[in-house]
C-alpha cells in the first residue's frame, strides 16, 4: 500500500495517509532529478502526488518499509551526495534499523531521489525513463 502524506494545517505534522488510488513520488523539489521525473509523469499523463520529504518527513515506518522492499538499508542511501561525505565516520555506520531512522530523518537527503511508489506498494529508487516506463506500463520517451 502506497502512502500519501497529508498536512492538516500549517502547525502540524504531516500524517501518513493510506493511498492505493495512484502513484507516490518522494523527493526533493530542488532536485534536478526529481523535476525530471515530475515532467516525465506529467508528459506521460500519469497522474501522481509528490512529497518533498524534507518539507514533510517520511514516517519512520515508511522507511522501514522501503529499505525491506528494495532489500536493505544500503540501497536506500545516496552514498555519493555531498551530504553523506561530510558526515562523520561514526554516523556512517548505523548498527540498527532505528539508527538508520535516525541518520534519514535527521539528513533526509541521503535517500535516494527520487522514490517511486505505486499503488500496488512496490518502491524503486532514482529515475530513468525507461524504468518508469517499465513500472508505469507506458512507452518508454
Amino acid at each position: 500500500m502506497a502512502l500519501r502524506l497529508v498536512k492538516s494545517d500549517s502547525n502540524s505534522a504531516p500524517k501518513a495517509a493510506p493511498s492505493t488510488d495512484g502513484v507516490v513520488l518522494y523527493g526533493l523539489s530542488s532536485c534536478d532529478t526529481c523535476r525530471k521525473a515530475r515532467r516525465w509523469l506529467d508528459r506521460k499523463g500519469i497522474d501522481f502526488h509528490f512529497v518533498d520529504y524534507r518539507a514533510e518527513p517520511v514516517p519512520s515506518d515508511t522507511l522501514r518499509r522501503w529499505a525491506d522492499e528494495l532489500g536493505g538499508w544500503d540501497q536506500l542511501i545516496n552514498r555519493a551526495s555531498t551530504t553523506w561525505r561530510q558526515l562523520p565516520e561514526a554516523r556512517k555506520s548505523p548498527g540498527s534499523g532505528a539508527e538508520w531512522v535516525v541518520l534519514l530523518r535527521d539528513h533526509p537527503a541521503l535517500i535516494k531521489r527520487p522514490v517511486l511508489v505505486t499503488p500496488d506498494g512496490a518502491v524503486s529508487v532514482g529515475f530513468k525513463d525507461t524504468l518508469f516506463a517499465a513500472r508505469l506500463g507506458t512507452a518508454a520517451p
